[in-house]
């Protein structure tokens, strides 16, 4: 089954979200699932089985899928599923995940 496509207005508003309001985050996302070397990251593309993140390690940079914990159809879940993503980051990491 393909992956559920968001409107482009949704997808350009979380990437702006989430690379304006989270840089961190994204930063913590790509430390833990794509390498604990990553120096930069921002979210490039989303659709309903995951995210995508532009990762800078040593000096290149390259595209990395993370998957969400479940499919997702509606904007709201994109939140949830980012926040599970940022807590899974957190715990795999070690470091204390903040209040939402």
């Amino acid at each position: 089954m393909a992956a559920h496509n968001f409107d482009s207005t949704v997808v350009d508003a979380v990437l702006r979200h989430m690379n304006s309001d989270h840089a961190d985050d994204n930063l913590l996302i790509a430390r833990a699932f794509v390498s604990h070397d990553a120096s930069a990251a921002r979210m490039v593309d989303l659709d309903g089985d995951g995210g995508t993140w532009l990762v800078r390690v040593g000096g290149e940079e390259r595209e990395a899928r993370v998957p969400w914990s479940t499919p997702v159809t509606e904007r709201a879940e994109i939140r949830r599923e980012v926040v599970v993503l940022y807590e899974a980051a957190c715990a795999r990491l070690g470091v204390s995940a903040r209040d939402h």
